[in-house]
């Protein structure tokens, strides 16, 4: 079985799992316990990023699980190389989006 063929197959089955499981609803509790310990450092305790980091509080939760799900399947890179989902579950993934949009988004600028 070709690589191209195994790693689609591998898009589709994640894909397949977060639509289930996001059906089912994330756990924001568990997400925020996962964020303090694989997300904050970049993004910060609220969320609201950096000056090289962009801000993922009160982000849309299909979004936010569509963007990391893409990380993880190497369809999207980190410019920064330090986005690490590999020992992220799909599970894990939704609880983080389901967090993140419990916090308030970044202030719109004027």
């Amino acid at each position: 079985m070709s690589t191209k063929l195994i790693k689609l197959i591998t898009i589709l089955v994640i894909s397949i799992q977060a639509s289930c499981l996001y059906a089912d609803g994330g756990d924001p509790a568990r997400g925020r316990i996962l964020a303090e310990k694989d997300c904050a450092d970049c993004h910060g305790d609220d969320g609201l990023g950096d000056y090289d980091r962009p801000p993922i509080a009160g982000m849309n939760p299909q979004k936010h699980l569509k963007e990391l799900m893409d990380y993880k399947t190497g369809k999207r890179v980190d410019e920064n190389d330090d986005m690490d989902v590999a020992d992220l579950t799909v599970q894990d993934m939704v609880d983080l989006a389901a967090y993140y949009a419990t916090l308030p988004p970044p202030a719109k600028k004027k």
